[in-house]
């Protein structure tokens, strides 16, 4: 099956994940093989460079840990920048929610404010099959490490929580988060005192901060114009079997779960069923135009149970049956 790759990475994250290895480089590819840190990775290959952090054999359960609790600035690209010059960990907060699709755009970041503390969530956008636990905790503690750059090293949230199971010790995770950890919860978040969140920081530099949300905005401006969800799909579907393919395999080619993909292209205005339709209708017609099969044999390369169904369905695209059509492409040749 072809892959389409939906989610990308910014480079200066992958840069940060492979200084936490024990060497600081490992995998196929190092920092050098990246022009910038401005670059963008495919999520598959920051995947792939997560497995060789982690290992193969048993996996090193605080990979994640060390990764977070040494992010630096620069290593969430525009964003570490932006928080330097937030004028409370509120506004930091609020950064993170606009701005963390520059960081990655295999999840996402939300708040929700109670009457007394707010819980900063992060949820995978991509299937989470394809997430190691350790890339959640890594973007978790990350988060933590930020809040601390504007509160200080010994600044603790109230809790944290994971929605997988703990493999390692409990240990590691409490010194390093410095609070109650959960593991098996209903979500992945940080609970964060109101009154912590609210603290005016000074100093803190509004000008510069103005200048990097400008620059930060631009550039999600031009991410968010790149290729849509829906076009992404077309595009695995003209290289994809179509005899059988259902809306799970378009998922695990774009490396969403079904439920998210159906959601996704509702969104955007369309459906797995149109986009399904479109691509049969695309393959019938190359076929007819460049081949010589028979109806029978056309029919099930584009997924249709023979060749009166094909018959029924290429007339509703085109107006015309299977046969005109290839009569009027010899016509005018």
């Amino acid at each position: 099956m072809p892959t389409i790759e939906p989610s990308t990475v910014a480079a200066s994250y992958a840069r940060a994940v492979l200084s936490a290895t024990a060497d600081g480089a490992g995998g196929t590819a190092g920092p050098g093989a990246w022009a910038s840190p401005a670059d963008r990775l495919p999520f598959t290959e920051v995947r792939a460079l997560w497995d060789t952090v982690i290992g193969t054999r048993g996996g090193d359960p605080y990979a994640g840990l060390r990764v977070g609790d040494g992010i630096k600035p620069g290593s969430l690209h525009v964003l570490g920048h932006v928080v330097l010059t937030c004028a409370s960990l509120a506004e930091a907060a609020e950064a993170a929610v606009r701005y963390h699709p520059l960081v990655s755009q295999a999840g996402t970041v939300s708040l929700e404010r109670g009457g007394e503390a707010t819980r900063v969530r992060y949820r995978p956008t991509v299937d989470p099959a394809t997430m190691h636990p350790q890339q959640v905790e890594a973007v978790v503690t990350g988060i933590v490490r930020a809040a601390r750059w504007i509160a200080g090293d010994d600044w603790a949230p109230r809790s944290v929580s994971f929605t997988h199971a703990r493999t390692g010790s409990a240990a590691p995770y409490a010194r390093v988060l410095g609070c109650p950890v959960a593991f098996g919860a209903a979500e992945n978040a940080i609970t964060v005192a109101n009154r912590d969140l609210d603290r005016p920081r000074a100093p803190h530099d509004p000008e510069l901060g103005a200048l990097h949300r400008a620059y930060a905005d631009r550039l999600l401006r031009e991410l968010s114009a790149s290729v849509t969800l829906a076009e992404r799909v077309r595009q695995w579907l003209d290289h994809a079997p179509l005899d059988g393919t259902g809306l799970a395999d378009a998922g695990r080619g774009v490396h969403l779960s079904p439920r998210t993909l159906r959601r996704s292209l509702q969104e955007e205005g369309t459906s797995w069923r149109a986009l399904l339709d479109a691509a049969r209708h695309r393959r019938a017609r190359r076929l007819l135009e460049t081949t010589d099969l028979p109806l029978d044999r056309v029919a099930p390369l584009v997924g249709l149970s023979g060749a009166t169904t094909l018959v029924r369905a290429f007339t509703r695209w085109e107006g015309i049956t299977p046969g005109a059509y290839r009569a009027r492409g010899a016509g005018s040749g």
